[in-house]
């Protein structure tokens, strides 16, 4: 069966779906981009309040940029970080638009398999196309015959719960109304009557926890009486800060400076070494217990950003190749997993480490990331480059990676979060760069 007779699916109509399908319009490939918001960029959008770490020049990706200059679009400055909301409206919308009816939006897709073969079948499954099946807003089902799926979904609908077993603590679901997984936009005044003047609790270590600190930071300079409860599962700060002044995105590096200054200020209280098994409801405020059966005073609030992971369920029919902690693909887990690398090593990818045994199954964008923390569009935008030559048959653009990273200049990877870090060679130590966190800081971030 010739499967070129049937369109590219791609899931998801996020910054890295989108350059996904303008790679394939550029190749003369038909797309179809399913999209479960109401709106483009609908995770985007959810945290249009921050700023990302990256400018307009590294958030652009080349064949859509090639597409909208055939319209009025305006390039933004390359030099200006835009925030979620400048992202969605000054590019990713337009870049809808670009497209048309190849972006398909309120379609959730629920399920992909290979045609007539559920994952168990071996006789003829080379032979067949994949199906991808959707539901509509109003509850209504379809089948899509694919030639190709490019899941772009990302993981932003899946957020770690605040448990330090991976598994939601122990009336963690009971306090749900008292617990935020998102950096909260205090300018909004629906968090401002939430937030002002409560203890706020922040766990978490990566870049969305220091936004959330830097944020509430000045919040509580305006709103008296705002308390900030830092808790981190590792035994020290450590390198929490980031790379300062030897991060080559130097937003990013800022942002750390900042929180640090925070803490040394005394503007947000620092509790290590606990990690939470349990959530108590005291009243209207919560106590947070940890597994070796301390208690902490309590909050009236947590916001808990410690991390995200990528939703397999709807995927279970294919054969997918996962490396077994990371969620990610093998062949990519080594270069991203944060148990190995001091200094989180990833060099640019594309189609040999993000193919699986199902054909014509391939996860991108930070979905491809699994449990992995960080994340770059530059990165999303070349292994999408990758994917689609390899679909289209274009086998020597597939291998063949142009891209230079930034280098964040940190040493110490998530796995030694239990010991101190030492200062001993930060700054600049790696050989290769690290990526950065896509869709969860403030400002600036990326």
């Amino acid at each position: 069966m010739n499967n070129q007779v049937f369109p590219v699916v791609v899931v998801g109509a996020g910054p890295i779906g989108l350059a996904a399908a303008a790679q394939l319009v550029e190749r003369g490939l038909e797309a179809l981009v399913f999209e479960a918001g109401d709106a483009v960029s609908a995770a985007v959008r959810e945290w249009h309040h921050v700023r990302l770490f990256s400018r307009w020049s590294g958030l652009i990706d080349p064949a859509a940029r090639r597409l909208l200059e055939k319209s009025d679009w305006q390039e933004p400055d390359p030099d200006g970080y835009p925030t979620g909301l400048e992202w969605a409206t000054q590019y990713l919308q337009p870049l809808a638009d670009a497209l048309g009816t190849v972006v398909r939006l309120n379609t959730r897709v629920v399920g992909v398999a290979r045609r007539g073969r559920d994952r168990v079948v071996d006789a003829g499954r080379d032979n067949e196309p994949l199906v991808v099946r959707t539901v509509s807003a109003d509850g209504v089902e379809h089948r899509v015959v694919a030639r190709a799926v490019i899941d772009a979904s990302g993981t932003w609908g899946s957020p770690s719960p605040v448990g330090a077993d991976g598994l939601p603590a122990i009336g963690e679901r009971a306090a749900a109304d008292k617990i935020s997984y998102r950096v909260p936009d205090l300018t909004d005044a629906d968090n401002v009557v939430r937030y002002a003047g409560r203890q706020v609790a922040v766990l978490g270590s990566g870049h969305s926890a220091l936004t959330a600190l830097v944020a509430f930071a000045g919040f509580a300079q305006t709103h008296p009486g705002t308390r900030v409860r830092w808790v981190l599962r590792r035994g020290a700060v450590g390198n929490a800060f980031g790379g300062g002044e030897s991060d080559q995105l130097a937003a990013r590096g800022a942002l750390g400076q900042r929180a640090q200054v925070a803490v040394d200020a005394g503007h947000v209280e620092v509790v290590t070494g606990f990690r939470t098994s349990d959530i108590e409801r005291a009243g209207d405020r919560l106590v947070l217990v940890s597994d070796d059966g301390r208690r902490l005073d309590a909050v009236d609030e947590v916001v808990a950003v410690t991390g995200f992971r990528p939703d397999l369920s709807w995927l279970s029919e294919v054969r997918l190749d996962l490396d077994a902690r990371l969620q990610a693909p093998v062949a990519l887990a080594p270069l991203i997993d944060p148990n190995v690398h001091s200094c989180g090593t990833v060099y640019p990818h594309g189609v040999k480490e993000l193919t699986h045994s199902e054909a014509g199954v391939f996860l991108v964008g930070m979905k491809s990331y699994g449990r992995a923390p960080t994340f770059l569009a530059l990165t999303g935008y070349e292994q999408v480059r990758s994917v689609v030559a390899a679909i289209a048959g274009d086998h020597q653009a597939a291998e063949r990676v142009d891209l230079i990273l930034p280098e964040t200049g940190v040493c110490g990877g998530a796995g030694l979060f239990d010991e101190p870090v030492s200062d001993a060679g930060a700054g600049g130590c790696c050989g290769v760069p690290a990526p950065v966190e896509l869709t969860l800081t403030a400002s600036p971030r990326d």
